[in-house]
């Protein structure tokens, strides 16, 4: 009997797109929840369902061809064309990624500005993106195998996730806006168990 990751993996292997897509929406919902639950903020699940249906729609699907099209266009695991799929990454996947989630959630919410949230916060989202998603590649393209890599980033994509919704729910797009937070947190438990 073959047991749950197993059958996980013959289900990548046979329908790798939709499995692929599937989980990057699932983790990227799971993200927008974790973040609201650390916040103590109580469930927002139209919020959640907006979050997964812009990474069903766009993220996962944009993810998935775009991995496959770095690997056709910079094919192998040999340092430079890891560093040039990991740069293309960078300066092209990943500001259409960032342009596409504001956008998006803002066409959902029926804002009136659907570019606003991209004017105030596409740089500093960008550049704290900067921080986390060239390592995230690097990894990707020099250790997992092309009809993984989705869902690699998926599953990496749920830390970004909370921290993206984060931002267009509360943030300023930087990670020193969840820094401070996180702090603002801590001084109030502090505080909070030093009354006792």
């Amino acid at each position: 009997p073959r047991g749950p990751r197993s059958a996980m993996a013959g289900a990548l292997r046979r329908f790798p797109w939709l499995c692929n897509v599937a989980l990057y929406g699932g983790l990227f919902a799971a993200g927008d929840a974790a973040q609201r639950r650390w916040r103590g903020q109580p469930p927002d699940w139209a919020q959640t369902r907006r979050v997964a249906l812009v990474a069903l729609a766009f993220h996962g699907n944009f993810s998935y061809v775009w991995l496959r099209a770095l690997e056709r266009a910079l094919p192998g695991r040999r340092p430079p064309a890891v560093l040039a799929k990991v740069l293309c990454d960078q300066l092209l996947g990943a500001p259409v990624a960032v342009l596409a989630f504001y956008t998006g959630m803002s066409i959902l919410q029926k804002k009136e500005d659907i570019f606003s949230d991209c004017r105030q916060k596409f740089w500093n989202t960008y550049k704290t993106g900067l921080m986390y998603w060239p390592f995230v590649q690097l990894s990707n393209f020099l250790l997992v195998p092309v009809y993984l890599r989705t869902a690699y980033t998926g599953l990496c994509g749920f830390v970004w996730a909370s921290f993206i919704c984060f931002s267009q729910q509360s943030g300023d797009g930087t990670a020193k806006s969840v820094f401070m937070w996180l702090q603002r947190e801590k001084l109030n438990a502090d505080g909070e168990s030093s009354e006792k």
